[in-house]
């Protein structure tokens, strides 16, 4: 009989991979990794609440449970990070750090150390596995995919990796998980970024990093035309949040983090807002690397609409180039650039 330890985080989804597991015959321990526990102004940090849930499912499903504690090394590898990356005028994904460094290294390493033969999660994601890795595949429910999240696990990583839920629809998890009378069957899920939950992004940063008001420069007059908070808080794109007056709404098209400026127009087909060419570097390849001259499936960002593109250029040293077969509107350096050939996600990089 295999063991298996399953990421439980106190939601309907972990809850549900657990019992889904019990019941074709593994023998499941459940695991809360307890990665952040800082209350941010305006909200309290669940983790506590979390915990008890997820120990409560255990006792339900008759499984033992075990806290496996990443504070430390979540600070280090997820929130610095991101926090870092906004230093530099980027616009990052953390969640996508936290499954390469946390959920698929740290909980998978130490779990294998254990005593675990495999280890599942909640992602709403597929995998395959063979002797040579495993194949990261779309979930069922394309509105709640999450390979755009797991690009960068590793195809070692997922060959010791189950998820179950993946071949379901939400409200189908919600219903069996009803049935089951898990006691998690309604909780709500968790909005925003991981550790941020609905907190502002910007409450957040405003922690952490001094935030200095500056100018909002209209880029066709030159002109000032308002004051913002700090020139870390604005992404590409951004349209709210300006309050430079009334008339036709601006849009964010660019920033200069050392003057602390912020630059806007009203022109939404501004040639700084939209872009066919995206360069990538840091990319992770999981099974086949891309081929020069196909063209894949690309997501740009979590819920954008796949694109075409091809891939025109990619060297030994983790950078590739691709072309949009159509601009495609604020794509944001720091975010992650993933591509899929038909239902296998292949891998992707960070735009730059």
């Amino acid at each position: 009989m295999k063991k298996v330890y399953v990421g439980m985080s106190g939601g309907v989804d972990s809850s549900l991979t657990a019992a889904l597991l019990v019941e074709a015959g593994y023998d499941v321990v459940g695991v809360y990794m307890k990665n952040w526990t800082v209350n941010l102004p305006g909200r309290h940090c669940p983790w506590a609440e979390d915990l008890a849930d997820a120990k409560r499912v255990a006792v339900q499903l008759g499984i033992d449970f075990k806290v496996f504690d990443f504070e430390n090394e979540y600070k280090n590898k997820v929130v610095d990070y991101m926090i870092n990356e906004y230093k530099l005028g980027r616009t990052p994904n953390p969640d996508i750090m936290c499954n390469q460094e946390v959920k698929f290294k740290l909980f998978l390493d130490l779990s294998m150390n254990d005593g675990a033969d495999m280890i599942a999660t909640g992602h709403y994601a597929n995998v395959t596995h063979n002797k040579n890795g495993g194949f990261l595949l779309k979930a069922e429910d394309q509105n709640k995919d999450q390979t755009y999240f797991l690009y960068r696990i590793t195809k070692e990583a997922l060959n010791r990796t189950l998820f179950p839920i993946g071949q379901y629809i939400k409200p189908d998890v919600r219903k069996m998980a009803q049935d089951r009378k898990l006691f998690t069957f309604d909780k709500k899920d968790s909005q925003g970024i991981c550790f941020i939950g609905e907190v502002g992004i910007n409450d957040f940063i405003g922690q952490y990093v001094d935030c200095v008001p500056g100018d909002i420069i209209d880029k066709n007059s030159c002109k000032k035309i308002g004051t913002h908070n700090g020139a870390i808080l604005y992404t590409l794109g951004q349209r709210h949040g300006l309050d430079v007056g009334g008339g036709l709404p601006y849009y964010v098209v660019g920033k200069d983090m050392i003057k602390n400026e912020v630059y806007v127009t009203t022109n939404i087909d501004d040639n700084s807002l939209w872009s066919k060419s995206v360069h990538l570097e840091q990319t992770h390849w999981i099974n086949a690397i891309p081929k020069v001259g196909n063209i894949y499936d690309v997501r740009l960002r979590h819920r954008a609409k796949l694109v075409k593109a091809k891939m025109v250029y990619r060297d030994d040293n983790d950078t590739c180039d691709i072309e949009l077969i159509d601009s495609q509107r604020a794509i944001m350096p720091g975010q992650s650039a993933v591509l899929y050939e038909e239902n296998i996600c292949l891998g992707g990089g960070i735009v730059i």
